[in-house]
């Protein structure tokens, strides 16, 4: 399931960005070969070398986080686990700092909450599992419209209710909305989170059960 995530948010990252030449477009870009390549450690770190070099950008920083939270699922060590997401958490705080209530950013710290959550429910999912419900209810009310904001609290409510027993119908309208709205959005920046429409189809299947 990692490995789908992160192929799918790569391959959409690059389309559009071959022609950059600038010094910033090519570091992210190496950071993004490096990600690809599966060397996750030196993907982060040239991220975080990015970052301190352009310190009104908010990218860098949330995809060196981003990397981090994705090397944490799978880990058996808590020491280890607690390490990587203290260190995302650090990311993230610095893209929180030069991009307010920006919903890119909400919808990662909760993907981060996840990465607590998925090593140990019963220690984290008590605390964790509200303020997720929270920053998914922010950032919907910031951009209604953000189909990765879309996708991301129907998935969240998919494991709450496979958890708890219940119906997943009521969020494949929203899976269904946030795939229409991915298929017409204009991204123009370099580098900004891009959305995946084949994963979000699997993810509907899974949610009709097919």
């Amino acid at each position: 399931m990692k490995r789908i995530i992160i192929v799918t948010v790569l391959a959409l990252i690059f389309t559009g960005t071959i022609t950059a030449q600038g010094q910033y477009e090519k570091g992210m870009e190496k950071a993004f070969a490096m990600w690809e390549a599966g060397k996750m450690d030196e993907a982060s770190q040239l991220f975080e070398r990015i970052s301190k070099a352009e310190k009104d950008n908010w990218l860098p920083s949330y995809y060196a986080a981003t990397v981090e939270i994705l090397g944490s699922f799978g880990l058996k060590d808590e020491a280890k686990l607690t390490a990587k997401l203290n260190k995302a958490q650090g990311f993230l705080d610095e893209a929180k700092s030069i991009s307010e209530n920006n919903p890119e950013i909400i919808i990662t710290q909760a993907f981060l909450n996840l990465g607590y959550i998925a090593f140990d429910g019963q220690k984290y999912g008590m605390t964790l599992s509200g303020k997720n419900n929270q920053l998914y209810a922010k950032a919907l009310e910031i951009a209604p419209n953000n189909p990765r904001v879309l996708l991301g609290k129907a998935e969240w409510g998919m494991g709450t209710a496979r958890f708890f027993g219940q119906s997943l119908e009521p969020y494949c309208k929203d899976i269904k909305r946030a795939i229409e709205l991915g298929k017409v959005e204009k991204v123009t920046e370099a580098f900004y989170p891009r959305f995946g429409v084949e994963r979000a189809e699997q993810v509907l299947k899974q949610c009709e059960g097919k």
